[in-house]
Parts: structure tokens; sequence; C-alpha cells
């Protein structure tokens, strides 16, 4: 797993926990092990890869593998003996790292306790550097600090940079900022300083040449080529639920049009389902491996029940305008096509585009809840007397 991955994989496992726990939660999974919580104040000693994830970490010990650390403030007193990932608002490094350190953060800090055997990234609205780093240094923030010994190549992008008085450069040093500065003959000769100037509008002008060519706004072309793939896909996908399931989808498309009202309330309360399903496969911490089912799930959920909502409310309107309730499947393809038409003009015009379609897949899905239920539970087709004969109306 990359670098990239892993700290992805950090964020998403805050996401998904930290607002649900206020003590700590720990977990091991092999060798990995996992920390969640709201506030976390943890001495760890693990012998794999570490993730830590919380609205405020602080954690201190030794960790043999990698260690990810995500949180809104975070502190990091911990002998690393591969890689730290660190992510936050606030993030303080302070224990040694035996390869490679990557933080980002609004506010970055490595303090003089901090020693990195490898490189080190920072990457921040205000970064300060003072542990050394044995490896090359690559900085970028607004304003920039460094008051540490870099064995390696040093190359920082800012706005503001200053040395403090154990500022050392014992490889290149190449520096970006809008006017060029000077850097003292202790931090580095002047031969091995090279000034690379930036500034807001060369970067203005260089993104306008880099996206000359590129149109702000969707062609007309564009456009209709995008809604003829849709309306082909729906196509295709009622031809295959009118083709293997037609029996069932006349069924929900009644529910539909005989209960509009408790069909989107069911709609609603389906559609919370999946979506807590999310958040709860999570929180078991084992179950996260299944949360892209969970998600993929709720995908298909939300197109199933955009097309037979879709249907639905065109089929009712068909009947309503005196066609018949049963035509051939090409007429009722031919209708689904005129909704997908009709709806996709409504996007058109803003916030009625959105509620119309948020309308159709909450009764779409609603129709869908209400077949697994009654599959479920049972739903008898006649209500009879003692005597085993139909009730009247």
């Amino acid at each position: 797993m990359s670098a990239f991955s892993t700290t992805l994989a950090a964020i998403a496992f805050a996401a998904l926990t930290q607002a649900a726990f206020a003590d700590t939660v720990s977990t091991r999974n092999g060798d990995d092990t996992f920390f969640s919580g709201g506030l976390i104040s943890q001495s760890i000693d693990t012998k794999g890869d570490t993730f830590v994830a919380a609205r405020s970490a602080r954690v201190k010990g030794a960790a043999l593998g990698d260690m990810h650390v995500s949180g809104f403030d975070v502190s990091v007193d911990v002998n690393v003996a591969e890689d730290l990932y660190a992510m936050g608002a606030t993030v303080v490094v302070r224990g040694t790292i035996a390869e490679d350190l990557s933080v980002m953060a609004f506010s970055a800090r490595t303090e003089s306790s901090s020693e990195t055997a490898g490189n080190a990234r920072l990457m921040g609205n205000s970064v300060t550097v003072e542990g050394p780093v044995a490896g090359a240094l690559s900085v970028m923030g607004r304003d920039v600090i460094l008051n540490a010994k870099i064995t390696g190549d040093v190359r920082i992008l800012a706005q503001t940079l200053s040395f403090g008085p154990d500022a050392v450069v014992s490889g290149s040093l190449t520096y970006s900022t809008e006017e060029k500065i000077k850097v003292p003959t202790r931090v580095a000769s002047e031969d091995r300083v090279t000034f690379e100037r930036v500034s807001g509008g060369q970067i203005y002008e260089e993104w306008q040449e880099l996206s000359k060519d590129i149109p702000t706004l969707p062609t007309f072309a564009s456009m209709l080529f995008g809604f003829i793939v849709s309306l082909l896909f729906f196509l295709a996908l009622g031809a295959l639920m009118l083709g293997f399931m037609p029996k069932r989808l006349a069924r929900m498309r009644r529910s539909i049009a005989a209960a509009p009202g408790q069909t989107f309330m069911l709609g609603v309360i389906g559609l919370s389902m999946l979506f807590g399903a999310v958040l709860v496969t999570a929180l078991t911490i084992v179950g996260l491996p299944f949360v892209p089912i969970a998600v993929l799930a709720i995908v298909v959920a939300w197109v199933l029940g955009y097309a037979l909502g879709a249907y639905s409310v065109a089929m009712r309107l068909w009947t309503g305008l005196g066609g018949a309730d049963d035509p051939s499947n090409v007429a009722r393809l031919a209708i689904l096509a005129a909704a997908i038409t009709f709806i996709a003009l409504l996007n058109f015009i803003p916030f009625v585009g959105w509620v119309a379609n948020y309308t159709l897949v909450l009764l779409g899905v609603g129709a869908m809840t209400r077949a697994v239920f009654q599959s479920l539970i049972g739903s008898p087709d006649v209500v009879l007397d003692v005597d085993m004969k139909p009730i009247e109306d």
C-alpha cells in the first residue's frame, strides 16, 4: 500500500469512527494496530503498522512499523522504526523517525527532539522545522521557519522564509519566494543556494496558459452525448427489468400509484438504513473492508430507485391521460425514455431539478423497501372472514 493510500485510509477511519466514540477504542488485525476515539492520550508499543484517528491525538512510545496519525490536534512523541504520516489542523512531531516523515497540516512543527533519518516532506500554512533531517527536506507553506540541521538537499516553496540560529544545510538549498532574500552563509554558502522566483500573478498566468484550451463549461455536443449515453443506459436497464421481472415491476409500480405518500416515507426509511449501514459496518472496525460494499449498495439502490420512480410516475401519467394500463414493452420503454428526457430538461431549472430527481429516487427506493419488507414478513393477497370468504368493502 502506498503512502498516499494509507494516509487516506487513516482519514476515512477517522471520519467514520471518531464522532461515535468518546473513549479510546483499540483493535488489532494481524500486525496492524488501530486506535480511535474523540480524545486520545495513548502510550503505545506496537510491533507492526499503527493507525491513530481522533479529534485530539497525543501519542507517545514506540512503533516498529509505519505510523499513520490523523485528527484535528495531533502530537506525536513516538519513536517510529519506519515511516511516519501525520495529518491534521495542528501537527507537532517530537519523536524520532527511522525512515521518512510526511506531514500535512494547517500548522506543522517538528521539535528539536525529532530526528528524521530519511527524507522529510511538510506542507501547511505555517511550517516550523526544528528537528534535524539526515536526508532531503521538502517544504511547502505560507510561512516557513527553518531552524535545524539538514544533511541532504532542501527545497522550499513559501511566501515568507526565515532561518533560526540552528539552521544548517549541508546540501543544496533551493527556495522559491515572491522576493529574493539574503540567506546567511552559516546556513549555506552562496554557491549552494538557488533562488527561483514565484508570484501569485505568475501562477495565475501559468494556469491560464495551461487551461486556455479547456472549456470552462461543457459544450452542447458533450452534454448531448452524455444525455444519450445515460438514456441508453436506463433503456437497457428498463428492458432487462421488463424482460426478467415484469410482474414484480408492475406490483412495485402500482404500489407507488396507490400510496405515494407512504411509499415516499418508506423510501426515506430504506435510504436511511443503507446510509446507516455504512457507519454501523465501520464502527465494528473488523467490518471496515465491507464498507465499500455498503457504499456500492447505496449507489445501486439510488440508480434503480431513480429508474423505477421515473417509470412509475410516467406510467401513472400515461394511464391518467387515457393510455392503456398494460401497454406493450416497446411502448413502456418509449414512456420511460420520455420521462428521462423530461427530467433531464428539469435539471436546467435550479433547485426544481434536484427536488424532482430526489423525489423520484425516494419513490423508487420506497417501492423496493416495501417489496423487501413484504417478502420478509409476508403479505396476504386477500383478507378473508371466518367463513373463508372475501370481505366486501
